[in-house]
């Protein structure tokens, strides 16, 4: 079965050549007159010097986690860590970086050219942003491809690791540093684009009372721009950590439960059928002009859909053949791509305007800003429970199906095999779930486009219709981006189950001592409790970052509205640098502490607790994340929605002319 793992080459390189034509067929497209070619190239500049200076600033922290790893594996001489993990994990750094880079590049050569293309028609743009976002999904997804492929042929055959445990457990280290860079990048860019959304709404248009994305409002550029570091170059690294890493917790698994090599083959084969059928579901997405949000969405669902539907049917016989007739393991295959599709629609179902949750939500506009604050977190709230009872499903299922038994039949030997092939289809059904991340993610990265374009459209003076068009594909695109986050949230949560029995299992070979990892130890205990505290904690400090970097953008705004005479009447130009320079410095500032707390308490709960306080803190920090995850996205979709849906005329709103209060209310909780 080794000798196929070649296959990961050709699903690397058919994702790459598709994200490439996918490039050079949007960037033929115009993009429009001098003007929009301006604020574009404006978006661009502010784009790639934060993304600079923030990889300047990641590259030191990288550089130091690689000495500390370099010196534990050659001072242990490779009993606690290998030779090959320090560089496996630079080099999934390094890969994640690269992912959210390029998807950044041509969100920003994309977001003028979709503005100039809804100018002719609804369609045109839907296609023009859906291509952007589909040069994102597929380059994810080829190069998560690539990286994998690459280290395994290296570690096989260039360094001659005959075991499949030894091999699978050094690529894991692959995944934890695309999550490394992953938790920098989406924690700095989503710093970055909310503390503009926040400056740029509450004293552009509650304040002084212009609409939003007026050429007028010094935030407006800096707003843009964090779309693209947050929305596109975050998005893309979060997500690139996502796919690797449940196909390398899968690896480390399938070694274990003993399907030998076919247990490693099997998730690159499934998502290299995944990225073929990725691309025939792209080819679907389209709409008429007179479409309404439903038929969007429909358009947008039939891509995805037929994706995990071809995925479905092919990967039966994969499954068939690579596990020697092991079925039970497609049934968790299944529940991937079934608890998906289902996340993804009660995530639409919970944040569209085009159902009654976001609808009910802007309707509490007529009653101030308290009840919307309360209507927002209620829903929230709710939202969590179909997600997690469809990820608990898909998780016992899964786990029965792949031959998990909670039972000793006989003795332990026996319930161990039993326990590990039931959890390799816990880990096959998180891969499953991502198998079409390519059209998955092109869903979720056009939103940013779509947003930015109606910015454009707005700066640029273009009729009213665009901007019509526009905002439908912005709308459309605050749904699927919660979509995108609750694949990710899903995907997540079936992987870090993964990852965390790779842990025990690691740990239990290299120590004497049997140690105690059931739910009555004190020390498991006091690990989900400080577990559960710490996303409690990152958030807190996550939006402590926001609410600073906003002050400084609100403070810059009102500033240049009352010293520099004339940007109200037109007759001066707002300093747009000096707010992209202050988010730049501020998101950089500011993501320093939140990140290093998920680095720091981790490790100072090992030293004081050891291994069994850490699988405690995995499993809090498992659970409560998952749940605060859901809540956020899905709360933030449907805030946005529910604003966009009153600025469109219902409740008493139109244009930008809606009660104060409760614009407030919905520019701040949207963030």
């Amino acid at each position: 079965m080794e000798n196929l793992f070649w296959i990961g080459f050709i699903g690397a390189l058919v994702a790459g050549l598709f994200a490439w034509a996918q490039a050079k067929r949007v960037l033929r497209y115009s993009e429009g007159t001098d003007t929009m070619k301006k604020i574009a190239s404006s978006i661009r500049a502010g784009a790639n010097a934060y993304l600079k200076h923030q990889y300047t600033t990641v590259a030191k922290v990288f550089a130091v986690v690689f000495v500390i790893l370099l010196v534990i594996a050659f001072a242990s001489n490779g009993s606690m860590l290998s030779k090959f993990t320090p560089f496996a994990f630079v080099t999934g750094g390094i890969w994640s970086m690269l992912a959210g880079f390029i998807g950044m590049k041509i969100a920003t050569n994309s977001n003028a050219r979709t503005a100039q293309a809804a100018s002719e028609s609804l369609n045109k743009g839907l296609r023009v942003a859906f291509s952007s976002g589909s040069v994102m999904g597929f380059t994810v997804v080829g190069l998560g491809m690539l990286d994998i492929t690459v280290w395994f042929f290296l570690l096989r055959y260039a360094f001659g690791i005959n075991d499949p445990v030894q091999l699978g457990n050094i690529m894991v280290m692959n995944g934890m540093g695309a999550s490394f860079m992953a938790l920098f990048a989406r924690v700095g860019g989503g710093i970055y684009t909310k503390a503009a959304d926040v400056g740029a709404d509450l004293v552009g248009k509650v304040e002084a009372g212009i609409p939003e994305d007026d050429p007028r409002n010094p935030a407006t550029i800096a707003d843009n721009v964090g779309d693209n570091v947050g929305d596109v170059a975050g998005m893309g690294a979060d997500l690139y950590e996502s796919y690797v890493g449940s196909i390398l917790a899968t690896f480390a698994l399938g070694a274990v439960g003993g399907y030998g090599w076919g247990g490693l083959l099997l998730p690159v084969a499934l998502a290299v059928c995944g990225i073929f059928c990725s691309i025939i579901g792209s080819f679907l997405v389209k709409t008429r002009e007179d479409a309404t949000q439903q038929s969007l969405l429909k358009s947008l669902r039939t891509g995805t859909y037929t994706a995990a539907v071809l995925s479905a049917v092919l990967a039966a016989p994969l499954t068939y053949f690579i596990l020697d007739g092991h079925m039970g393991v497609y049934v968790s295959i299944l529940c991937g791509l079934i608890g998906g599709c289902a996340i993804g629609y009660f995530t639409e179902y919970y944040t569209s305007d085009t159902y009654k949750p976001t609808q009910e939500l802007a309707a509490a506009s007529e009653t101030g800003s308290a009840t919307i604050i309360i209507g927002g977190l209620s829903l929230g709230l709710k939202s969590t429970m179909t997600s997690i009872l469809i990820v608990a499903v898909a998780v016992l299922v899964s786990y029965f199906s792949a031959g998990g038994s909670t039972v000793i039949v006989d003795e332990a030997g026996a319930f161990t095999e039993a326990f590990n092939k039931g959890l390799y289809g816990i880990g096959i059904a998180g891969v499953g779930m991502l198998s079409t991340l390519g059209i998955t993610l092109a869903t979720d990265a056009y939103g940013p486009v779509a947003d930015n374009a109606g910015g454009i459209a707005e700066m640029s003076g273009l009729p009213e219709e665009v901007r019509e068009r526009t905002d439908a594909l912005d709308s459309l695109g605050n749904t699927t981006a919660a979509t995108g986050k609750g694949f990710a949230i899903g995907s997540a949560s079936l992987t870090a189950l993964a990852l965390l029995v790779s842990y025990v299992n690691i740990v239990q070979e290299n120590t004497t001592e049997t140690l105690n990892f059931t739910l009555t130890s004190p020390t498991v205990l006091v690990g989900m409790f400080i577990g559960a505290m710490l996303t409690f904690v990152f958030s807190a400090f996550t939006m402590s970052a926001v609410q600073k970097a906003a002050q400084s953008i609100v403070m810059e705004v009102r500033r240049q509205f009352r010293e520099i005479k004339g940007i109200m009447s037109g007759e001066a130009d707002p300093d747009y640098a000096s707010c992209v320079a202050l988010c730049t410095k501020g998101a950089l500032h500011e993501m320093v502490v939140p990140a290093l707390l998920a680095i720091i308490v981790p490790i100072l709960t090992g030293l004081v607790l050891g291994p069994t306080g850490v699988v405690g803190l995995l499993g809090g920090v498992s659970v409560t994340g998952f749940a605060m995850a859901v809540f956020m996205s899905n709360a933030g979709g449907a805030w946005d929605n529910a604003k966009k849906y009153i600025e469109s005329g219902h409740h008493g709103g139109k244009g930008f002319a809606i009660g104060s209060a409760s614009l407030t209310a919905l520019a701040l909780l949207v963030s």
